[in-house]
């Protein structure tokens, strides 16, 4: 009886209205209710009590059958979960913050030409500034994820948008490269960290199910994409318009819409078709460090954080060198975003079928193959244009195969905190990609050499994809017993 009474728990629901928060939570009121329990074909009618965990202070349910009470403080207490329509406000709201967050960031690449020309910069400075963006990025969202599971993701979101804001504006007043470094590297850093893609992609997977999850992250990633899409044109629009100083302010102002939408995604690491293990942060932590899967992923991201950090601040400059209009750029750029709303749903729909490790494996092998035709093919418009389409279909596909796989390896409680390291692998991999590719510009005048490493790393990744375990750790198992 307590095995089935675990296994329904995913299927709990008040057979009276209730009210519930957005991000999942319920707030009961001590009493009795009556409940229905469902589990594929097995149905059974009980009297519940719902009260307030002593422990915890979550929901918890006893159920009464034949005489018999079964507690369900430990087995229930995450699984009573929100109505259809708030869970979509949290996707909605969620995609809307990561169309934000990411269609900006991606974007910065466009102001290197007209900020150094105007500022007497060289290229490695504004690398520079920009690369300590992306590492900063990297080691705040660990933090960031840490105090999401413990207190809720609204307000770091909230806190997030407005370092993100200020540090935009910032780069528009920036009048030496210590001020940019400042800006542009160390606010802009923070802010994209606690407004974090990883934090909204938590924040979806707690309210879907495991048989929906995957194909979830993948509309989260997805809008980052079309925010892609949506912010590259916009912004040089504006620089071509308004001149570089105004469309920076314009942004830091759009920046501040996450706000408003933070507020959505109020709750903390409770999850759908989840047990609560009991298990702490530090426990968690410890169990993930000394998973060799989870080791080898994080290192595997390292590449993608090279690849794609590298492309969105030099790629605009690198079409320019080689003869073509600044227009090509920003638009390749938004192909990309376009392309890889495609690409990220097609990662979803896959991940949930096949093997997550093997569509990561293919993704990298795929991209060193793009790369290489790009580097063989004649110079033109629709060469660049083919590239970014191609490359656009394995732009951010890995996101939901990577943050997919921490799920399944460690389950959801504190997938926020743990994906967050992973993307600290991905970020030192940005920093790297980007300032090495102004070093190295700067010092031979061409970016070949960025773009031969790139295909090394990818086939390196495609490698040691294949030797990741994918099977959860048995304390899930045990959960679920």
């Amino acid at each position: 009886m307590r095995a089935l009474a675990t296994a329904a728990a995913p299927l709990v629901r008040p057979r009276r209205r209730r009210a519930f928060t957005a991000a999942g939570g319920v707030a009961p009121r001590d009493g009795e209710a009556g409940y229905e329990i469902g589990y594929r074909r097995v149905r059974l009618r009980a009297l519940g009590a719902l009260r307030r965990d002593s422990r915890t202070g979550a929901p918890c349910l006893t159920i009464a059958r034949d005489g018999d009470r079964i507690p369900m403080s430990r087995t229930a207490t995450t699984d009573i979960h929100p109505g259809r329509g708030a869970a979509l406000a949290v996707i909605v709201a969620g995609c809307l913050i990561s169309l934000i967050g990411f269609g900006i960031r991606g974007s910065f690449g466009l102001y290197l030409d007209p900020m150094t020309v105007a500022n007497g910069w060289s290229r490695q400075t504004f690398a520079f500034a920009m690369a300590v963006q992306n590492l900063l990025w990297g080691v705040g969202v660990p933090v960031a994820g840490a105090i999401a599971d413990r207190y809720g993701t609204a307000l770091v979101i909230v806190f997030g948008a407005v370092v993100f804001s200020l540090g935009v504006a910032g780069m528009a007043v920036a009048d030496s490269g210590i001020a940019l470094l400042l800006s542009g590297g160390v606010l802009v850093g923070l802010g994209v960290a606690f407004t974090s893609f990883s934090l909204v992609l938590a924040a979806i997977a707690r309210v879907v199910g495991p048989e929906r999850r995957s194909l979830a992250l993948g509309f989260g990633t997805a809008a980052g994409s079309l925010g892609q899409v949506i912010f590259s044109p916009l912004t040089q629009a504006l620089i071509s318009s308004y001149g570089w100083y105004d469309a920076l302010l314009v942004i830091s102002l759009i920046t501040l819409v996450m706000i408003p939408l933070a507020f959505t995604l109020r709750g903390t690491s409770k999850a759908v078709g989840e047990p609560d293990s009991g298990q702490t942060l530090g426990e968690a932590l410890g169990e993930a460090m000394s998973h060799r899967g989870y080791v080898l992923l994080t290192v595997g991201f390292f590449v993608c954080g090279f690849h794609v950090a590298f492309m969105v601040v030099h790629f605009p400059a690198y079409v320019t060198d080689l003869g073509l209009s600044p227009h090509v750029g920003a638009y390749a750029i938004s192909i990309v975003g376009l392309l890889n709303i495609f690409g990220a749903f097609a990662s979803g729909a896959i991940g949930q079928r096949f093997s997550k490790k093997m569509s990561l494996s293919v993704i990298y092998l795929l991209r060193a193959l793009v790369i290489l035709a790009l580097l063989m093919a004649p110079v033109r418009d629709l060469t660049i244009y083919l590239f970014a389409a191609s490359m656009g279909m394995l732009w951010l596909s890995t996101v939901p195969l990577t943050t997919g796989i921490v799920a399944q390896l460690f389950g959801l409680k504190y997938m926020a905190t743990l994906s967050g390291i992973v993307l600290l692998g991905h970020q030192i991999g940005s920093f790297v990609g980007v300032w090495m590719g102004g070093v190295i510009h700067d010092r031979t005048g061409s970016y070949d050499l960025m773009w031969w490493a790139a295909v090394c790393l990818a086939v390196f990744a495609a490698v040691l994809h294949l030797a990741i375990d994918e099977k959860p750790v048995p304390r899930l198992a045990l959960d679920e017993g």
